[in-house]
């Protein structure tokens, strides 16, 4: 038996829209304004009959359903899950990552401190040996002035973990979140209210519909 899709009902919602209207028949001895279901016409007879009204039942439901859509895909954007680009129209080039930053935020300490070690100990020696030569005083100023690069370079990397530990800190998490959460509850709130109608408008009427008409003295056989 063939069976209608709406035509504003996207396949992906098709399995939702069976689980509600299962729900209903599961429930039906519990609904008075469903009385003769399993007995006038059979549970599977009234699932056959409205998925074949499917166009007409969610049409009741139109308004919802198309909130719900526009709220997922605004949920899905907000999640980059979107179709990336393809390899005719490639996205924007990242840019040049952090690794030569990091490189240099490690490198020039360690290098200036061994280069102060150096000419220290070298200039000492000399300076020792031949207080009179200005060579030694030279590189005695020179290990100086790599010593202090070294130390500025070790602040600078101090600065940069600081910096990195607030970005991440437990509040700019909870922040994130939150955030993330917001979405997660609205497209809740919008399927649920789909549902909602789409049961109470919908597929409840429909069924009421149908036995009411296996009763009527014009129904036929």
């Amino acid at each position: 038996m063939h069976m209608n899709v709406a035509p504003h009902l996207l396949t992906e919602d098709r399995a939702e829209y069976e689980r509600v209207l299962d729900d209903a028949l599961s429930t039906a001895h519990a609904r008075p304004e469903l009385a003769g279901a399993g007995t006038r016409l059979t549970l599977a007879q009234l699932r056959s009959l409205t998925l074949n009204a499917t166009t007409l039942v969610t049409s009741a439901a139109a308004s919802e359903y198309d909130h719900f859509v526009k709220v997922r895909e605004q949920h899905r954007a907000a999640l980059g899950t979107r179709t990336p680009a393809s390899p005719d129209r490639p996205g924007p080039d990242p840019g040049p990552g952090p690794g030569v930053v990091a490189i240099l935020t490690v490198m020039v300490p360690v290098l200036a401190g061994a280069a102060a070690v150096i000419f220290l100990l070298v200039g000492a020696v000399m300076h020792a040996v031949a207080p009179s030569v200005a060579f030694g005083a030279t590189l005695l100023t020179a290990g100086l002035v790599f010593g202090a690069v070294a130390a500025a370079g070790l602040l600078g990397a101090a600065a940069g973990l600081l910096v990195t530990a607030l970005r991440n800190s437990p509040a700019e998490v909870s922040r994130s979140g939150a955030a993330a959460a917001a979405p997660d509850d609205e497209l809740s709130r919008a399927r649920e209210a789909w549902r909602r109608a789409l049961l109470e408008r919908g597929i409840l009427p429909f069924l009421r519909d149908v036995l009411a008409a296996t009763t009527s003295p014009d129904a036929g056989p």
